[in-house]
């Protein structure tokens, strides 16, 4: 389970919250700016096992940016989230759009680019069922399933109150399917030793 776009003053404790109900741990991919912003809430969320991981600096696509300005921005944010102390492995793109350098950008800042198997399109804001029943066929052992815990930009929806509803049902599905939720660079580090 992965969530983007935080952290959320609002949103990020209750997912943290849904995920220490259930026992489950995620994988956070944050913008930097509020990484800073609410430093607190990433010790917090370190602190209850999960990943923070980068997301952007700017929440912008990188079909719509130069690769100097893309190289900037994953600079920059490096640099704030390493100021927490965080080494991120892993980076989701903004929307998870590429352009054809992304892969070379990911690699010179030693970088592996993270993508989903299964979309909540949460940002919609859909509710719980139609949500779990999108994502349902796409999901079991090594699915990787996007969240949200902050609105960033182009979200229709005005909180994340239904993503915050989804953990519970999503981790017992999943675990129905024999599945335990796992931070995302813990799964490619079991994946990679078992090759």
């Amino acid at each position: 389970m992965t969530f983007d776009d935080g952290p959320d003053p609002s949103w990020t404790p209750q997912i943290l919250d849904a995920l220490e109900r259930v026992g489950a741990r995620a994988t956070f991919f944050v913008i930097a700016p509020l990484a800073l912003e609410h430093r607190q809430l990433v010790s917090d969320t370190l602190d209850a096992g999960h990943e923070v991981e980068f997301h952007c600096t700017e929440h912008v696509r990188h079909t719509r940016r130069s690769r100097h300005q893309v190289e900037a921005d994953t600079r920059e944010g490096l640099q704030a989230l390493r100021s927490l102390g965080i080494e991120p492995r892993l980076w989701r793109p903004p929307w998870g759009v590429q352009a054809p350098w992304t892969q070379e950008v990911a690699e010179e800042f030693g970088l592996r680019l993270a993508s989903w198997s299964a979309d909540t399109k949460d940002w919609r804001g859909d509710k719980v069922p139609k949500m779990l029943g999108r994502i349902e066929p796409l999901i079991g052992q090594g699915s990787v399933v996007l969240m949200h815990d902050g609105v960033g930009p182009g979200a229709r929806r005005t909180g994340c109150e239904e993503t915050v509803a989804l953990v519970e049902p999503l981790v017992a599905r999943l675990r129905e399917l024999g599945c335990e939720p796992t931070p995302l660079g813990v799964a490619i580090g079991e994946q990679e030793m078992e090759a």
